[in-house]
């Protein structure tokens, strides 16, 4: 009977060496995610979807490896994958419109980043460190970007073609149907019942769990928002009650 080792490591390295079930497990949350078999369907290693990636052209990343990691069921490369390099894709899923075989890279990376988070990986939370701001934003108001936000000075990195476009977005902002997202001040005025109603839904999907296991802090200060809001919905129901009494 073949033997497997309990433990994986490097032995010229100073890492830590990874428990076996701990791969296993890591692995066990990729496989049970409801869209992996529909992700995954084989690969022959052409390599398409790597030619066509941009984030392959300038990061140490490639949507091959990482359908081959899986595929191969390679669980200590799956791991170290998730270190560092999943953190590299764009999102563009080029990768799945290019693949002969209907994989999609993208999405593999996009499941293998919701385990990193549900394991707490030291990966996750270094990436997600910088947008503090911008969850909460998301988290209490449903958005965090208004279209009067998109000028070329808050955009700098789009470079000089942006004054091609620049002139029409006045026209294009009034185009919007939801008039609340046409300014920042309305953007960010969300009435009692409609926040609550954004808690109870990142409540009952597992997104606060998620983000109390990434960032501690960020989810203690939404967690006290959400509660003081609750207990001044609590009082404006009772207010309504009394009245109508």
């Amino acid at each position: 009977m073949a033997q497997v080792s309990a433990a994986i490591g490097d032995p010229i390295s100073d890492a830590p060496i990874l428990e076996q079930a701990k791969l296993e497990a890591v692995f066990a949350d990729i496989q049970a995610h409801p869209l992996y078999d529909h992700e995954l369907n084989g690969c022959l290693n052409c390599g398409i979807c790597t030619a066509t990636c941009p984030s392959a052209h300038y990061y140490d990343y490639s949507p091959r490896e990482i359908v081959q990691l899986l595929w191969t069921e390679n669980l200590e490369g799956i791991y170290d994958a998730m270190q560092e390099k999943i953190w590299a894709c764009a999102q563009c899923y080029t990768c799945a419109a290019r693949c002969p075989f209907g994989n999609s890279p993208g999405g593999l990376v996009m499941i293998m980043r919701e385990t990193a988070i549900k394991h707490g990986m030291e990966s996750a939370k270094e990436v997600l460190r910088p947008f503090s701001r911008v969850m909460l934003k998301i988290i209490s108001t449903g958005n965090q970007l208004a279209p009067n936000m998109i000028t070329a000075d808050h955009f700098p990195d789009w470079g000089p073609n942006v004054s091609k476009v620049e002139a029409p977005l006045a026209v294009l902002r009034k185009a919007i149907p939801v008039p609340t997202l046409h300014t920042l001040d309305t953007a960010w005025e969300v009435n009692l019942k409609t926040s609550i109603e954004l808690y109870t839904i990142w409540e009952a999907t597992g997104v606060l769990d998620a983000l109390e296991t990434i960032d501690q802090n960020l989810f203690d200060v939404i967690t006290d928002i959400m509660e003081e809001k609750r207990e001044d919905y609590d009082d404006w129901l009772e207010e309504q009650e009394d009245d109508d009494d």
